[in-house]
């Protein structure tokens, strides 16, 4: 909050100073109207002070929100971490003060185990998102079968949210189609995509995944399409920013760190592809497409 304020201190203070130089030099190009050189000199000055103070501003301007999407990130982050902790300590302090069934004891025993996995999900994420920022090579180039891949992370989503059979559905080619990658990374890639095609689809939770090679057989695209939020013309590339998150107009904001897109971009990079979004509008879905490169044929 101290941050803010002191930024829209200095907001203030930029356009009070534009305002100012403005009214002095229209002041003083009228008074020295006849020596024509200092008034070209004074123009050539004050287009010089008014160019800093827009930089001034834009700088302050984004340092605001820069500064607003680090507290969000840091209250989300916080919170992805406390809960998971609190409740595995919850079950805990209930297993040793306490005489329970066997059955009671497993069930503890999953729940305990659910918070774990979220509270690793988050140290991980947070971790990759670092290295990201880093132009590293590649750790690991292997042929990787792309809907292999995206059947891995849709199991491991569906266990995580415990999905219906069918709420994500994949189309894929008859043939198998090749990348070439990271394994690691690419699991990353998808499991974050259908991560986030699940938490924005608040009310309907079905999950389209199609992969097709595209026209001249030279890339690979993987479409994710969801039933959920939808997006503003305006957020398609905003939401590959480090700590961006859509909020839900209609309901509570949703959980997560901001940090998922961001990760996808970066490795889609790294692996030589690129990403975009598309969207109708608000309350009409999104689809992320996500195109690499194909492997060469052996």
């Amino acid at each position: 909050m101290q941050r803010r304020k002191s930024a829209i201190f200095f907001l203030v203070l930029g356009i009070c100073l534009s305002a100012l130089a403005v009214a002095l030099n229209v002041g003083w190009i009228i008074l020295s109207f006849r020596e024509v050189v200092m008034m070209i000199l004074g123009v050539i000055f004050f287009a010089l002070i008014i160019t800093g103070l827009i930089l001034n501003t834009i700088f302050l301007v984004r340092e605001i929100r820069r500064n607003e999407q680090h507290d969000a990130f840091l209250n989300a982050v916080t919170h992805e971490l406390k809960t998971p902790i609190a409740s595995i300590r919850l079950y805990l302090e209930t297993l040793r003060s306490r005489e329970l069934t066997p059955e009671r004891r497993a069930e503890f025993y999953d729940i305990m185990l659910k918070d774990s996995d979220r509270l690793l999900h988050t140290v991980d994420e947070v971790l990759q998102a670092s290295r990201a920022r880093t132009r590293d090579a590649l750790t690991a180039s292997e042929r990787i079968d792309i809907a292999a891949a995206v059947r891995e992370a849709a199991e491991a989503v569906t266990k995580r949210y415990a999905l219906d059979e069918g709420e994500i559905r994949i189309s894929a080619p008859a043939s198998p189609l090749f990348i070439a990658g990271d394994p690691a990374a690419i699991q990353t890639v998808f499991l974050n995509l259908l991560d986030n095609a699940i938490k924005y689809s608040p009310d309907e939770r079905r999950v389209a995944v199609r992969i097709r090679p595209s026209k001249g057989g030279k890339m690979v695209d993987v479409f994710v399409r969801d039933q959920g939020i939808g997006l503003d013309a305006t957020e398609f590339k905003r939401i590959f920013r480090r700590f961006y998150r859509v909020s839900d107009r209609r309901a509570k904001p949703i959980k997560g760190t901001g940090l998922g897109l961001y990760l996808v971009r970066s490795i889609v990079k790294k692996h030589g592809g690129s990403t975009r979004a598309q969207s109708k509008g608000p309350g009409r879905g999104t689809t992320i497409l996500v195109r690499f490169p194909a492997a060469e044929t052996k």
